[in-house]
């Protein structure tokens, strides 16, 4: 296992990709396949939680597991690491050329820890525009552009000010470019918060992702965001030490029963080294060998999983540029 050596790309598949052409940059969606709408693939916390284990950037073994998605069906893959947070454009590209899984990137500031240093002399607009521009011309000189504006995130509790402005910057980008926007909660605490500040600025609910909202019981939240418009991300399955799959699966149940299974999307959020298989972890496959067959033994059907994996991204992503 090399849980802790970066993975070299010396190899002529890991070098820089200069020609594009064959290479979706856009955020299309495959609807032929499975979404997993809230991944990371290459992302750095490193610096801020003082562990390389945080450093996810080893290309093989990544192109390893995308190579098996793919037999599984899965054709798109929405990667939340925003330009903060060690976002490797380049390292997106190649990865679609290697693997033929279409990599969806984002554009966005993640939440209060993570924002560079003189943050707070930005501009709402200023922000916004930084946005506007990933999503219009492009990442870093590269010709992927984001397709989603995320993970824009709020504090355990609370939406510091210096958070509230990104997402009144999100909101300005979302307007001007129709671009969704999907966030991130710390511990699924904020979100009706969230949906309720984004709308406030003006951002049509059925635009809106909210994510994280299976770390704890959490129908209190979940089924008035529902009701409301918004989407709900159950993005990180297999994180038991959390909070058991078998209580995603019953929440899941509940809105089934509620008829609100039409706006639930479903992912694991790898961000670790240790999350990959050939380190010890889950690895990304663990969605659908693991727990879409405790799906369906709960009683769930082939129609309902293919709506949460495959029809509700496509949905989702619709009126995306």
């Amino acid at each position: 296992m090399n849980i802790g050596g970066d993975t070299l790309q010396s190899s002529s598949k890991n070098q820089a990709v200069n020609h594009h052409s064959a290479v979706k940059t856009n955020s299309s969606i495959d609807a032929s396949g499975y979404t997993y709408v809230h991944e990371h693939l290459h992302i750095d916390l490193s610096g801020v939680k003082g562990s390389l284990d945080c450093r996810l950037n080893q290309y093989d073994l990544i192109v390893d597991e995308l190579h098996h998605l793919y037999t599984l069906g899965v054709r798109n893959i929405v990667e939340m690491t925003n330009r903060y947070m060690g976002r490797n454009p380049a390292f997106m590209l190649n990865l679609m050329r290697d693997t033929r899984i279409n990599i969806i990137a984002s554009t966005g500031y993640y939440k209060q820890p993570f924002f560079p240093p003189r943050f707070n002399e930005l501009s709402v607009q200023a922000i916004a525009n930084d946005m506007i521009a990933e999503i219009e011309i492009g990442i870093d000189g590269t010709k992927l552009k984001a397709g989603i504006i995320a993970e824009i995130g709020s504090s355990l509790g609370q939406i510091t000010e210096d958070e509230k402005k990104v997402f009144a910057a999100a909101a300005r980008a979302h307007l001007a470019t129709g671009c969704p926007i999907s966030t991130h909660t710390t511990l699924s605490t904020m979100g009706r918060e969230q949906l309720a500040l984004l709308a406030g600025f003006g951002v049509p609910p059925e635009h809106i992702a909210i994510g994280h909202c299976d770390l704890r019981d959490n129908l209190d939240t979940i089924i008035p965001l529902l009701e409301a418009g918004a989407w709900v991300q159950f993005d990180t399955i297999g994180k038991n030490n959390y909070y058991p799959d078998s209580g995603r699966i019953a929440m899941l149940q509940k809105i089934t029963q509620c008829g609100l299974l039409d706006r639930v999307m479903l992912s694991q959020d790898i961000t670790r080294r240790s999350h990959l298989k050939h380190n010890g972890g889950n690895g990304f496959d663990y969605l659908l060998t693991v727990f879409v067959p405790m799906l369906l033994d709960a009683g769930f059907s082939q129609v309902q999983i293919d709506q949460m994996l495959r029809n509700n991204p496509a949905r989702f992503f619709q009126h995306s540029p």
